[in-house]
């Protein structure tokens, strides 16, 4: 929760900076301003709208609304940061000339070009980055273990993170995530949460899309925070009619083979629906798992328990989107411990976090494109 009102201070407070910026360059008087504002105004709510209008199931305001608004949302991402770069850089030319007391309004930026330089930049950005959204890169991973069982050389496993199908990803996202699993041909498939993105149910039909896609070993996942977001019940009918056995704070073990635990994420959950959870701590629960086996724990966030270290052998996570748009990247750079990619955690246990297969929010992605994970967990054997 925290995290979340500090976006949404941080976007506020953008919106903001965009208005003066453009009331600076424009010098419309009153009237320009109340229009600039009430626009600005508009688009810097939509999120808002489009919660609203789709717990009231319109489709049609809510793709149009999602689209500008949160197209918006990446341009104010990008923009304010670039444009606060060239004020400041006005601002320490002019202090500087002050305490030397020479003029140094020669290598000033013109105010114009600080609003339309910036601009240009994250219209161009945004629109790449609309299309990177669309391009979803393979991401592979061998994990070398001896705790496959004797006669298994490999086990292939898909992840699939943050898909986040709803408004903004339909048909064309789920189209390509089915048909890139399809290739590879793995024994088993995961979901580390988000695979819903709001309160939605004009997709429900994608859930048999999903239940089509298979496995020999099976398909697991887990609830991720969009899952709480858009209504608990519909998103564990959703998942379970899609085919996926729900881990919510257990574990099982599949054929002899492999262990898989899941646990449900309660970082944004109100604290009375939290407390009525009743489940094992995390360390207890992988402790109750057959004992030898390579274990796989599916996390919604990549956090950590220290406790649990060793009594797992991966822990597959997402949520992050690796920041998504460049330059929220450095921010959950330093919010989180493992933003992307993979850790080793000592005592025998590791850590990959995907940069997720959608997007939240903005349907646009800079310098953080979209992944579908292939894991060879292998045999160690097989390589003496």
């Amino acid at each position: 929760m925290i995290i979340f009102l500090s976006f949404v201070t941080i976007y506020g407070l953008g919106n903001l900076y965009v208005f003066f910026k453009v009331s600076n360059v424009l010098n419309a008087g009153l009237a320009g301003d109340i229009c600039t504002g009430l626009f600005i105004l508009l688009m810097a709510s939509s999120p808002v709208l489009v919660h609203m209008y789709s717990l009231r199931g319109s489709e049609r305001p809510t793709r149009i609304l999602s689209l500008t608004g949160y197209m918006w949302m990446a341009f104010v991402v990008i923009f304010s940061p670039a444009a606060a770069l060239l004020d400041s850089y006005n601002f320490l030319a002019q202090q500087t000339g002050l305490l030397s007391g020479r003029a140094f309004n020669s290598i000033t930026i013109p105010r114009s070009y600080t609003f339309f330089i910036p601009a240009f930049f994250s219209v161009t950005f945004s629109i790449y980055g609309y299309f990177e959204a669309k391009r979803l890169k393979i991401e592979k991973l061998t994990v070398k273990t001896s705790r496959l069982p004797a006669g298994t050389d490999r086990i292939t496993l898909a992840q699939v993170s943050d898909l986040h199908l709803g408004i903004i990803a339909g048909d064309r996202t789920l189209n390509k995530v089915i048909r890139e699993i399809g290739n590879a041909r793995p024994d088993l498939i995961v979901s580390t949460g988000d695979l819903l993105d709001g309160a939605v149910t004009h997709i429900d039909y994608m859930a048999q899309r999903l239940k089509d896609m298979s496995a020999p070993l099976g398909k697991f996942a887990v609830i991720g925070n969009h899952e709480f977001y858009g209504g608990l019940k519909h998103a564990v009918r959703f998942i379970q009619d899609a085919g996926f056995i729900l881990l919510r704070n257990r574990g099982v073990n599949v054929n002899g083979t492999i262990n898989i635990a899941g646990v449900d994420d309660m970082g944004d959950m109100d604290e009375g629906l939290r407390e009525n959870i009743k489940s094992a701590p995390e360390r207890e629960m992988l402790a109750g798992l057959s004992p030898g086996i390579f274990t796989i724990l599916l996390k919604h966030r990549s956090v950590v328990d220290r406790n649990s270290l060793g009594l797992f052998d991966l822990q597959l996570s997402g949520h992050t989107h690796k920041g998504q748009i460049f330059p929220i990247n450095l921010l959950t750079w330093f919010i989180f411990e493992h933003h992307a990619g993979f850790r080793d955690l000592g005592k025998g246990s590791a850590l990959y976090v995907s940069r997720g297969a959608g997007t939240a929010g903005p349907p646009v992605r800079f310098l953080s494109p979209p992944e579908l994970t292939i894991i060879e967990i292998v045999n160690e054997g097989i390589f003496k």
